[in-house]
């Protein structure tokens, strides 16, 4: 099936190409096809700790979200998906989503590797992903792999983030980290501001260490004034 990519804002259109990119507005001159994207971008690692490794693109792709992934005990998982899909990366069999705008090369990856796709119900019927496969529809908070997974909602209805041991994976609920943090003003913000309390309610009971967000990893310490802050603005 014919897959494009948006080099404006890296997200995956499946099938004809539309005549602008249904998230960004991108005019259709700004999409590659994915043969075409992965010849030009490789998906790198970072080392974050000893377990969890962030993904992006080189060289960037757009706004360029990052994927996490995350050596368990039992296997290894993603939280949210790359972009691009580079076929030479080491395989996972269970992606986990923060909410359905970073899908990215998802359905890819899925075939390539029979990994199973999460994403809370809420988010699953999103037009933005009524292409992507999505495995489980899951619709209350859960642990798989001492993976904590807890909803939201917010930003999206079924806005999910993850605790894995000391690490936060919290996406683009807030950005950027530093006194200019300030919540996601794409969506309802009263209701994004009045859900980020259960947020502070769920990461004051977990001893966290340090926070990857969706472009942007930083010590935990540093990240939860900024929060607080900018949940009462």
């Amino acid at each position: 099936m014919k897959q494009w990519v948006c080099k404006t804002c890296g997200y995956n259109m499946i099938g004809d190409p539309p005549d602008v990119c249904p998230f960004c507005g991108a005019h259709r001159d700004k999409f590659l096809g994915w043969e075409e994207a992965e010849k030009i971008y490789r998906v790198t690692a970072t080392q974050i700790n000893d377990s969890v490794t962030q993904l992006v693109s080189v060289p960037k792709l757009g706004l360029e979200h990052a994927a996490y992934r995350i050596e368990t005990e039992h296997e290894a998982v993603w939280i949210d998906c790359p972009s691009v899909f580079n076929r030479t990366l080491e395989p996972v069999r269970k992606i986990f989503f923060t909410h359905p705008h970073f899908m990215g090369a998802s359905n890819q990856y899925r075939e390539l590797w029979n990994a199973k796709v999460y994403l809370h119900a809420l988010d699953a019927d999103h037009p933005l992903i009524k292409s992507f496969p999505v495995d489980e529809r899951f619709s209350n908070d859960f642990a798989i792999d001492d993976i904590a997974a807890y909803h939201i909602g917010g930003h999206t209805p079924g806005y999910t983030l993850y605790i894995y041991q000391h690490v936060l994976f919290i996406c683009d609920y807030a950005f950027p980290p530093g006194p200019k943090m300030r919540v996601n003003p794409f969506g309802p913000k009263t209701e994004t501001l009045h859900r980020a309390e259960r947020i502070l309610s769920i990461i004051n009971r977990n001893s966290l260490k340090t926070v990857c967000g969706y472009n942007y990893v930083c010590d935990f310490k540093d990240w939860l004034p900024d929060f607080e802050r900018a949940i009462k603005h």
